[in-house]
C-alpha cells in the first residue's frame, strides 16, 4: 500500500514552472497553487493582467489534489437547514453557485481539452439509518419546489439498484453531480495557466506580506520580493506563512481516503450498478466513487486528527473496515493507496471571499471545493479585474473562532461529539 494521493501518483508532470528569479513587479500575485489560484491567475492572464503564481510546494499537491474526487452541486449542509439560517433566497443562490461551479468546470475543461475522465454521473445521498430517511424526504420536497426540479428520491424498497449493500435505507439523487481525476484536471489546469502567460513558481512560499498603500503589497519569499498591484490569498488552509486573519477563521480536519485495487467490471456492478458518486448521511460519514480504471475511492473523517503518515496508516485501517462493513464482496480487495489531507473548514460550512485590508481571497470551502475553488478562480478575477462583481460569498463579517489562533486543540473533542450524534440520531 502506498502512502499518498492516487490522484498525484497517477498525473501527468506539470511543464509550465517559470524558471530564473521573481520580477520586480506584477499586477496581481496569487499566493497558492491549487484550483483557486490557478484558475483566478488562468481568468487574468486570459485578460492580458500579469500575473505571478507562488506556491509554497508543488502546484496542485494539497486539499486539490488530495480530495474524493467529486464534483457535485449542493451546498455542504443539509438545504432545509440553510433555508433555515439564511432564508430561502439567500440559500438558493448559494445551492445554484453550486451549480453554475459544475458547469464552469464542465466548459473549462472541454476549452482547455483537458484529459481528467470528468463525466457526470449524478451524487446519491445515502441515508444511514432510517431515523434519516424523512430529512432527506423534507429535503427533497423542498428543493423539488425551489432549486432542482429533476432531484429523486429512491425509497429503501429500489435503492438496492442503486447500491449493493444492505445498509441503507433510501437516498437523494442529484443529477447533476460529477466526478474526474483531480490529479489531470488540476495540471491540465495549471499547463493552461501556463501557457496564457501566467508566471508560476512552486517552492516560493510566502513569509512576508507587507501592505505599502491601497492594494499594494511587498510579498517576500526566501527567495525573494515582489511588488504586487494586488494580492489574491488562494491558500485553503492557511495554517503556515503569515495570515494569522485567516488563520483565526479557518480551522484545518483532517480527511482520508484510500483506494482499492482494479476491481473489474462485475464487482463494481454488484457493488455500484449506477456507477455515480456517494455520500452517506452520517455526521462522520463516508464518500466513494470508482476510478475509470474501475478502482474504489472510498474516504471520510475517519480520525479527527492531522494528517501524516501514522496518522493516514491508522484511518486507512479505520476506512477499510467500513468499506467491508458496507460492501462485505470487497472483503478480499487489495488497498492500494492511502492518504490524507486538510480540509479548510470555516464555522457556518459556507465559502467566504471578498476583501481584507487590501488582500483578496477566497477560502473556506468546507470539502465542497472541488467545483467552487475553480468557478471562483473565475469571480475573483472578474473582481480583481475590476470588470464585475458577482461573488455570493461576500459577507459583511466574518468573526473570528473564539479561543482560536490556528491550532484545531478542539478536534478530538468535536469527533466525540459527533460520534455521539450519530449514536443517537
Amino acid at each position: 500500500m502506498k502512502l499518498e494521493s492516487f490522484w498525484q501518483s497517477t498525473a501527468p508532470t506539470f511543464t509550465g514552472a517559470a524558471s530564473g528569479a521573481l520580477p520586480a513587479v506584477a499586477d496581481v500575485v496569487v499566493i497558492g497553487g491549487g484550483f483557486t489560484g490557478v484558475s483566478t491567475a488562468l481568468n487574468l492572464a486570459r485578460s492580458g493582467i500579469s500575473v505571478v503564481l507562488l506556491e509554497s510546494a508543488e502546484v496542485m499537491s494539497q486539499a486539490s489534489a488530495r480530495n474524493g474526487g467529486h464534483c457535485n452541486t449542493g451546498v455542504a449542509q443539509n438545504f432545509a437547514s440553510l433555508v433555515e439560517s439564511q432564508g430561502i433566497e439567500q440559500a438558493s443562490r448559494f445551492y445554484r453557485a453550486y451549480d453554475d461551479a459544475v458547469s464552469y468546470v464542465e466548459q473549462l475543461i472541454r476549452d482547455e481539452q483537458i484529459d481528467c475522465d470528468f463525466r457526470l454521473c449524478g451524487k446519491l445521498k445515502l441515508a444511514s439509518k432510517a431515523s434519516h430517511f424523512p430529512g432527506l424526504r423534507s429535503a427533497w420536497q423542498l428543493m423539488r419546489d425551489t432549486v432542482d426540479p429533476e432531484i429523486e428520491l429512491i425509497g429503501k424498497d429500489e435503492i438496492r439498484r442503486e447500491v449493493g449493500s444492505d445498509a441503507f435505507h433510501g437516498g437523494l439523487l442529484q443529477k447533476r453531480g460529477g466526478q474526474m481525476h483531480m490529479g489531470k484536471f488540476g495540471i491540465g489546469l495549471a499547463n493552461a495557466a501556463a501557457r496564457a502567460g501566467v508566471k508560476i513558481f512552486p517552492h516560493h512560499a510566502v513569509t512576508g506580506l507587507t501592505r505599502l498603500e491601497g492594494h499594494r503589497h511587498r510579498v517576500t519569499t526566501a527567495k525573494g520580493e515582489i511588488i504586487a498591484e494586488k494580492v489574491m490569498m488562494a491558500t485553503g488552509v492557511s495554517n503556515e506563512g503569515p495570515f494569522p486573519w485567516f488563520q483565526r477563521r479557518i480551522v484545518p480536519v483532517g480527511s482520508f481516503i484510500v483506494v482499492t485495487e482494479p476491481l473489474g467490471d462485475e464487482l463494481i456492478q454488484q457493488v455500484l450498478p449506477k456507477d455515480r458518486t456517494y455520500v452517506t448521511s452520517l455526521n462522520i460519514g463516508n464518500y466513494f466513487r470508482t476510478t475509470a480504471d474501475r478502482r474504489l475511492v472510498f474516504g471520510g473523517r475517519a480520525r479527527f486528527a492531522v494528517s501524516n503518515p501514522t496518522s493516514d496508516t491508522r484511518s486507512g485501517e479505520v476506512l477499510r473496515a467500513a468499506m467491508t462493513a458496507l460492501f462485505p464482496q470487497l472483503g478480499q480487495s487489495r488497498i492500494d493507496y492511502c492518504w490524507g489531507g486538510m480540509v479548510d473548514m470555516t464555522a457556518d460550512r459556507l465559502p467566504h471571499a471578498g476583501e481584507h485590508d487590501g488582500v483578496f481571497y477566497s477560502l473556506g470551502y468546507s470539502g465542497h471545493g472541488t467545483q467552487m475553488s475553480v468557478w471562483m478562480g473565475r469571480v475573483m478575477a472578474d473582481l480583481l479585474a475590476e470588470k464585475r462583481n458577482e461573488n455570493p460569498w461576500q459577507r459583511d463579517t466574518w468573526p473570528a473562532l473564539p479561543g482560536y489562533h490556528g491550532k484545531p486543540w478542539f478536534l478530538p473533542l468535536a469527533g466525540l461529539y459527533y460520534k455521539a450524534k450519530d449514536r443517537l440520531s
